[in-house]
């Protein structure tokens, strides 16, 4: 992978997220966990990131105290080890509110004609004079990628796969969508893999290079079924012949090198898990249907 994570080789983001000045800019509020927007300051300058502190993890009845940022961390290297680049470089370090998480923030891609605009404006007469450290603007990335949607179900785009029908408030009915394309379909695989119990479709972001990520990978790897996903629209497709390929090796570094590596962020029982969902998934040959319970988080945005 080359310059894929805002401009950055997977290299080069991981060594300024491990190694820079760790500062928090603001928080996002949405979160339902202690969230911070920060950089990591260093010589090369500044690089955007998300930090989740331990300290800020609210207890869950379900998932172990004091572990979510580790899932992140683990989330990200089972991504790594696919190659497919599902989620963005994450490492787990300490910063201003102690041990915690930190990935990359997915800053937008520069477009041309914004930055045309932007030296067009400098210097208009009557424009009040502001510092440039005066003001930070945080552009969010697009949830959803342009890829998952709720509409209404007389308007699904051609090719788009149907993952259930409802009625709005109103009483109309709609239908939440997503795309039947091959970077959500990556996504879907691993959240298999993963046991993910939260794939919203605001936790899936545009990249760079038209690359496609997905973030909030703290409820993750449980020892019992917890997958919940808007993804479904894939549910028992058979395997693409690059998805067995990549399985099958994902179970062997699962036994050797990646194994070890989750051990220090995980328990030795969600390891074997890991490793058990991945071998039933190869015996299948195909994606899992929803078995019952709540296979949607809500809300699904």
């Amino acid at each position: 992978m080359n310059g894929a994570f805002a401009g950055l080789t997977e290299a080069e983001a991981l060594d300024r997220l491990a190694t820079g000045e760790l500062v928090i800019r603001g928080r996002l509020a949405d979160a339902s966990n202690a969230t911070m927007y920060a950089v990591a300051v260093g010589e090369w300058g500044e690089v955007a990131c998300v930090y989740k502190p331990v300290s800020g993890e609210r207890p869950l009845w379900d998932f172990p105290d004091d572990t979510l940022a580790r899932r992140e961390v683990s989330s990200y290297a089972v991504s790594a080890a696919t190659g497919w680049d599902v989620v963005p470089p994450t490492v787990f370090r300490d910063g201003p509110l102690g041990p915690g998480s930190v990935q990359l923030w997915l800053a937008r891609e520069p477009d041309p004609e914004d930055e045309d605009e932007a030296e067009a404006e400098d210097g208009e007469p009557g424009d009040e004079e502001l510092e440039a450290d005066d003001v930070e603007e945080v552009v969010l990335p697009e949830p959803g990628a342009g890829l998952i949607d709720i509409c209404s179900v007389r308007r699904v785009p051609p090719g788009w796969l149907t993952v259930l029908t409802a009625e709005d408030g109103r009483g109309r009915p709609v239908a939440l969508v997503h795309a039947d394309d091959l970077r959500l379909r990556r996504m879907a695989v691993l959240d298999v893999v993963l046991n993910n119990a939260d794939r919203k479709g605001g936790h899936v972001l545009p990249g760079w290079d038209g690359a496609v990520h997905g973030v909030d990978h703290g409820l993750t790897f449980h020892g019992e079924p917890k997958l919940r996903t808007v993804l479904w629209g894939f549910a028992g497709t058979r395997l693409l012949a690059e998805e067995r390929e990549v399985l099958a090796g994902l179970a062997r570094d699962l036994q050797e090198r990646l194994g070890e590596v989750l051990t220090d962020l995980l328990s030795v029982e969600e390891v074997v898990a890991t490793l058990e969902r991945v071998e039933r998934l190869l015996a299948a040959d195909r994606l899992p249907r929803a078995r019952g319970g709540n296979p949607i988080p809500w809300p699904p945005f």
